[in-house]
């Protein structure tokens, strides 16, 4: 098994030599997306979430890769990976991708990764600019086997993930289907220390009137 790994790890290498982000925005959006998916779909074990994960969508064609700021895959199950090899994944690709866009993202780059989620299969395609708060969409009309751009992207509704998008003057928030948001690690822990003080404060008016909440 191991030398099976370490042959798999030659042929198609879990990095690129690339950075994952170039600043703290940009780390801080591929963590916010991604760790909103993985908890969406935290309960599904046929789902399979991943955030700058190389794949690799082309039997033995390790130089055709990509590695999207978050992905999604329906039919595959979770697990550690080194990389996503298609071939070995059922032939499945990845049906939703994110990319967030930074200063090192060229026309040039971002052209060439469009392209290759269009070839390789992408359903749902989202690229959204921090810098200049700008949101694009591009979902594949399966009649015609292409990605199509969607004119009005305000409240858009994912159909593969039901996650809502709602741009704002100052950012992009993304809704769960059940209307919480997707948080950022401080905000968790905000949230968190928050519903900590209100059960601390509830505790200590319980026993001011002789109720031990140990109890109850």
């Amino acid at each position: 098994m191991t030398n099976t790994i370490s042959k798999l790890e030659t042929i198609y290498p879990s990095t690129d030599g690339q950075p994952m982000a170039e600043s703290t925005e940009h780390y801080q959006w591929i963590v916010t997306i991604t760790g909103g998916l993985e908890s969406l779909f935290k309960d599904d074990e046929n789902v399979f979430v991943a955030g700058d994960l190389l794949w690799y969508p082309v039997e033995d064609r390790p130089e055709i890769r990509r590695a999207p700021d978050a992905m999604v895959v329906f039919g595959r199950p979770k697990g550690a990976r080194g990389s996503y090899i298609q071939h070995l994944e059922s032939g499945i690709a990845p049906q939703v991708v994110f990319e967030i866009l930074s200063r090192g993202n060229r026309i040039l780059e971002m052209s060439r990764k469009f392209d290759f989620y269009q070839t390789y299969g992408v359903e749902e395609y989202y690229v959204y600019d921090h810098l200049s708060n700008d949101l694009a969409i591009w979902i594949r009309n399966q009649e015609q086997n292409r990605l199509e751009p969607i004119d009005d992207v305000q409240n858009w509704i994912s159909p593969r993930l039901g996650i809502r998008f709602e741009l704002t003057d100052e950012s992009l928030n993304v809704f769960n289907p059940d209307g919480s948001k997707f948080l950022t690690y401080l905000e968790q822990v905000q949230q968190k220390e928050q519903a900590l003080n209100a059960m601390s404060k509830y505790a200590a008016k319980l026993r001011e009137m002789g109720i031990d909440p140990e109890n109850l």
